[in-house]
């Protein structure tokens, strides 16, 4: 089978729409479509300072290497890469020795903030005395610094490599858990309001797979292999990957379908539970933006960190 467009050697099988591409055509293709999205939703106006959530994963790398060159030709936006180092032994640090060295050459300020640095402890500390899931306290305190962060380097917008797959497998999460709620906040753009203490969450990844956003790493020079975190297959999130995975290899075309109805249906959830969000207090220990007196990352600090 030949690419659709020009009938050269295929590289990639769109998970879609069943059409095969060559390198060149399928990477127009991909940057066709993050162009699309950036378009469509508005998610970089005049006058940005777009802060971009980076690991040195392939996700957030294509994502950084892409808005540097879209925006290229613009010079009212101002682009930087935001690191969170978690402390994890063996992977943490190699991803991140990547992404210093990526960054060097895309001439992108890179700013690096651990847990150690900010919590006293590494996330390996941490899980020697936390029980629970691993990924229930990172995820916490990952998402509070790279807002805190993010507004002391003035940003206007948080860019993250937040994927289709991604996208479904929260979406179906919240379904499961009798979320929905937590579900209008999603979409190519986060939130329902606009609060002066959360940075707006921007994902022009969206419409995009994660086969196809790996493909595109590979066939750029990027990387040839994608490590994962080593504490995420014991999250509630894996076993929904996992399951996507499989319905998807079955009847093809399943996630970009979650996707096509979520978005069909998102104006409606936001319009319903635009004025029933919880009141944004600020946390009588940090400042930062919480729904409680205290927000979940300065409690786990409290009780698990500091205990």
């Amino acid at each position: 089978m030949a690419c659709k467009n020009c009938l050269e050697k295929p590289v990639i099988k769109l998970q879609n729409n069943n059409v095969s591409l060559c390198k060149k055509c399928f990477i127009e293709y991909f940057e066709k479509k993050v162009k699309k999205t950036i378009t469509d939703y508005k998610l970089i106006r005049k006058n940005e300072n777009i802060v971009v959530a980076c690991s040195g994963g392939k996700d957030s790398t294509v994502l950084l290497y892409l808005i540097k060159k879209i925006t290229s030709n613009r010079r009212d936006i101002k682009i930087t890469a935001l690191a969170i180092d978690e402390g994890i032994h063996g992977y943490r640090n190699k991803s991140l020795e990547f992404l210093k060295d990526f960054c060097n050459k895309q001439e992108v300020e890179l700013n690096i903030y651990s847990y150690k640095e900010e919590f006293t402890k590494s996330l390996d500390e941490i899980l020697k005395t936390y029980k629970g899931i691993p990924c229930s306290i990172c995820g916490v305190l990952r998402r509070y610094l790279l807002n805190k962060k993010s507004k002391e380097l003035k940003a206007t917008k948080l860019a993250t490599g937040h994927n289709l797959d991604d996208e479904a497998q929260t979406i179906t999460m919240n379904y499961f858990k009798n979320n929905v709620k937590m579900s209008a906040r999603l979409g190519p753009i986060a939130g329902i309001i606009r609060d002066k203490g959360f940075i707006p969450r921007i994902k022009p990844l969206y419409f995009l797979t994660e086969k196809e956003v790996a493909s595109y790493a590979f066939l750029k020079g990027f990387m040839d292999k994608f490590n994962e975190c080593p504490n995420s297959p014991l999250s509630y999130r894996a076993q929904i990957r996992d399951t996507l995975n499989e319905l998807e290899n079955k009847y093809p075309g399943t996630k970009n379908g979650i996707i096509s109805s979520f978005i069909e249906i998102l104006p409606l959830l936001k319009e319903k539970y635009k004025n029933d969000h919880e009141v944004i207090k600020s946390c009588k220990i940090c400042d930062e933006p919480s729904s409680q007196d205290i927000c979940k990352s300065c409690y786990y600090i409290e009780t698990v960190i500091k205990a």
